[in-house]
């Protein structure tokens, strides 16, 4: 051996890595990362089978390539987008919408992977969970807007229940439990008509299916924003792992 080995030298398995990356709240590096790792295998299979490179035609690259995508977004749909939201998330401030949400041009990129897709799907969600509530309530709003027999459905269904409220304290009728709840039972039945007929779970099932189709496809373009960290310890943080990378490389 040319050199000897350094005792105070410290060795860093690949997955403690990781968790100490996700642990530490640097997920953007762990993003950029994971990314830069499939370009480098790509590019790495590439040069070691020449004759596999130079037998695939621009046709079959093509193909390849689009098969690998849509496996990509295909997978989007099969993971589970709030494994990591908690109620905390919905207690905090609102994100801005146009610098933190929306971003730049260079703020979006095709997710390499299905684990990088399912990284920033899960984290961006937790971290823009009340603008994406927000969108929801407008895509219902104009949903409403477009069906307004919903609209009216859903105020009729409002207006019901204030009117029981309204009546039961005027009556009295905590006095009488069984009268209250065959007149509770019976505005249960009123609204599920009420409901039916307006088509109200229509204009529901149009507003989630929208709202979850750009929720996940926004989180999965979206790359991870840097955390708030102090600078020093960020650039010393991707310097090693640069580093890291160009030796493993």
């Amino acid at each position: 051996m040319v050199f000897s080995s350094n005792p105070l030298a410290l060795s860093v398995p690949e997955p403690a890595f990781e968790s100490w990356l996700r642990d530490s709240g640097y997920l953007d590096i762990l993003d950029h990362r994971s990314s830069s790792s499939s370009a480098a295998a790509a590019s790495s299979s590439s040069s070691s089978n020449p004759t596999l490179t130079s037998s695939v035609t621009p046709a079959a690259g093509f193909f390849v390539s689009l098969f690998s995508h849509l496996a990509t977004l295909l997978s989007l749909f099969t993971l589970n987008p709030f494994a990591k939201l908690t109620a905390d998330d919905f207690s905090g401030d609102t994100p801005s919408w146009s610098r933190s949400f929306v971003g730049f041009c260079g703020s979006y990129s095709f997710p390499s992977s299905a684990s990088q897709a399912r990284l920033r799907v899960q984290e961006n969600i937790k971290r823009y969970a009340r603008n994406y509530a927000y969108l929801f309530i407008l895509f219902f709003a104009c949903t409403l807007y477009k069906m307004p027999i919903a609209l009216v459905g859903l105020i009729s269904c409002l207006a019901l229940w204030d009117f029981f409220k309204f009546f039961s304290d005027r009556w009295g009728l905590d006095k009488y439990p069984v009268t209250r709840q065959c007149l509770l039972r019976l505005a249960q039945c009123a609204t599920a008509v009420i409901l039916v007929y307006s088509n109200v779970q229509m204009a529901l099932f149009c507003a989630l299916s929208v709202s979850y189709t750009g929720m996940v496809l926004h989180a999965a373009f979206r790359k991870l924003a840097p955390a708030k960290q102090p600078s020093v310890v960020r650039e010393h943080c991707a310097y090693n792992v640069e580093f890291r990378g160009q030796v493993l490389a």
